[in-house]
């Protein structure tokens, strides 16, 4: 079998009982992502960074391709949950770099005043694949060399 695009367990998970997102209906667009262990997502504080959440998932994908990380809907009205990127970027090179391996892990921000708890197996966010397009004049040659929050080093 060609391998095209999906999702595989990153290193160090793969004996963590981690699922492999799916869609849940034949018209979603996103699969489900869910964290890979219990954390706390601490109420919203000036200055403060945000809290990754990990998933214990990689994605690889074809070399036109990313995926995209988006919330949930409900996550900002019933947890206070948002991203602190609005909408995350997994490049294909991000897939097995040296760093991490390609870990995808969501940046929340709480705006709560309280704090919240992510349990394992919680859904967190949705994954959307999909193709982009480069200029006529475009010349990246660059590779990785590294892994979350990477890409300009």
């Amino acid at each position: 079998m060609n391998k095209k695009r999906g999702f595989e367990i990153a290193k160090g998970f793969e004996n963590a009982g981690i699922n492999l997102p799916i869609r849940k209906t034949k018209y979603s667009a996103g699969y489900d992502i869910e964290a890979a262990e219990d954390i706390i997502i601490p109420a919203f504080k000036r200055d403060q960074k945000p809290t990754l959440v990990k998933t214990g998932l990689k994605a690889y994908m074809e070399g036109d391709e990313m995926l995209l990380l988006y919330n949930r809907s409900s996550n900002p009205g019933k947890k206070g949950l948002i991203l602190a990127n609005s909408v995350g970027v997994i490049d294909k090179d991000y897939y097995g770099n040296p760093d991490n391996d390609g870990h995808i892990m969501f940046a929340f921000y709480n705006v709560k005043s309280s704090d919240i708890e992510i349990k394992k197996g919680d859904a967190i966010g949705q994954a959307i694949f999909q193709k982009y397009l480069v200029t006529d004049d475009d010349s990246a040659e660059g590779e990785r060399i590294g892994g979350f929050g990477s890409t300009s080093k």
